[in-house]
């Protein structure tokens, strides 16, 4: 198991995921400037939640790539990567079940989320994340739903499934506990692996 992990500390594969996350980042920005337009300038930071996400985990590898950790945020990476990944493969999925036509656009969406949730747990054993930086996080993501299914700045599905948007925000509740959980079992409890970084 060890070795499986050392292959995560090398250099080149931290490099290449900094490079692959941070188009993504701008992409994943780039995907949401027709909700941006139009949201209230009070939301704006609730809105583009995937792209926040793997904003998150890049500073998470910068830090990695310089020997360090940096706890608060790999809370913040770990927990939002998990929960917006599996939720935009669930939307996609979903939207397909209910009649929408999948374009390629889908699937792409549904591979990359997909492996935004997969990095988060991949690197589970390296984190250092406290209890409290997970209650924080907790707080946030929390709140984030209030705002999205209180205030309707959930980002967009497909029309198909507009019709039940109640059903999708308590799912995303609980896709919150879940991920919560799940990061408390990779990131707080268990053996740790050091960030020794290999050429």
């Amino acid at each position: 198991m060890t070795n499986v992990f050392s292959f995560f500390r090398q250099r080149w594969v931290l490099s290449s995921l900094l490079i692959i996350n941070f188009f993504g980042t701008i992409y994943g920005y780039y995907w949401y400037k027709g909700q941006l337009a139009i949201t209230p300038p009070q939301f704006l930071i609730f809105v583009p939640d995937s792209p926040t996400a793997s904003l998150f985990f890049l500073f998470v590898l910068l830090a990695f790539l310089k020997g360090k950790n940096w706890g608060l945020l790999e809370a913040f990476a770990a927990v939002t990567l998990i929960k917006y990944g599996l939720w935009a493969v669930a939307m996609n999925i979903g939207a397909g079940i209910m009649g929408s036509t999948l374009s390629w656009q889908n699937y792409m969406l549904i591979l990359s989320h997909l492996g935004m949730a997969i990095q988060a747990v991949l690197y589970g054993p390296f984190y250092r994340i406290k209890s409290w930086h997970l209650i924080v996080v907790s707080v946030w993501v929390i709140h984030n739903e209030m705002i999205d299914y209180l205030y309707g700045m959930y980002p967009w599905v497909a029309s198909s499934l507009v019709p039940y948007i109640h059903h999708i925000g308590y799912f995303t509740f609980w896709l919150s506990i879940f991920s919560i959980f799940t990061v408390y079992m990779i990131g707080v409890r268990g053996d740790r692996f050091t960030m020794n970084i290999k050429s």
